[in-house]
């Protein structure tokens, strides 16, 4: 009877700490998240730019140099997307929320393109701002297949810099 007071006592002193320990899917998040800071890419969960979205989603950052801003536009995958919002590249799956202010080079949309057409099923969101080129996704790849879409993504982002909507005249912290 001693023996299984102190089974119960020991059990009761491990249990907590097998709860808190991470389950499969955190840490193959974590690696892959560790892949992608390594890969030049920086990690948050923020709320995606979806239509009606409230739960956080992870947002893969690629930064634009200061220097250098981006374009402006939002592709959303056409499952999580208004039949009202236009096509991207004759319906390959994507739509336009927002669409640049000046038509992207035939050499950056192919690039676009291919990158789009090697994101896996869970990406939603690809979007650009003038700070950084963001994919939004629930993570769904081995941290050793990130570079597939790792290189791709950085090198969009490296075509993308310098192009940006506004003037930068009107740009903050711009010289004048």
């Amino acid at each position: 009877m001693l023996w299984l007071l102190i089974l119960g006592v020991v059990g009761m002193v491990f249990a907590p700490a097998m709860w808190l320990r991470p389950t499969a899917r955190e840490r193959r998040q974590g690696s892959l998240r560790q892949v992608a800071i390594e890969a030049g890419a920086s990690v948050k969960l923020e709320t995606p730019p979806l239509h009606g979205e409230i739960d956080k989603m992870a947002a893969y950052r690629w930064v634009y140099p200061s220097q250098r801003p981006g374009p402006r536009f939002v592709l959303v995958r056409t499952e999580r997307a208004s039949e009202a919002l236009k096509s991207f590249d004759y319906d390959n799956g994507w739509r336009w929320r927002i669409q640049p202010l000046e038509p992207l080079p035939s050499v950056i949309n192919a690039r676009l393109s291919r990158l789009l057409t090697q994101l896996p099923e869970d990406a939603c969101v690809v979007e650009s701002s003038d700070k950084a080129l963001t994919l939004w996704w629930e993570e769904s790849l081995e941290a050793d297949a990130f570079g597939s879409l790792a290189a791709p993504a950085t090198a969009l982002r490296d075509a993308l810099q310098g192009r940006p909507d506004r003037p930068a005249a009107n740009l903050p912290n711009s010289p004048p």
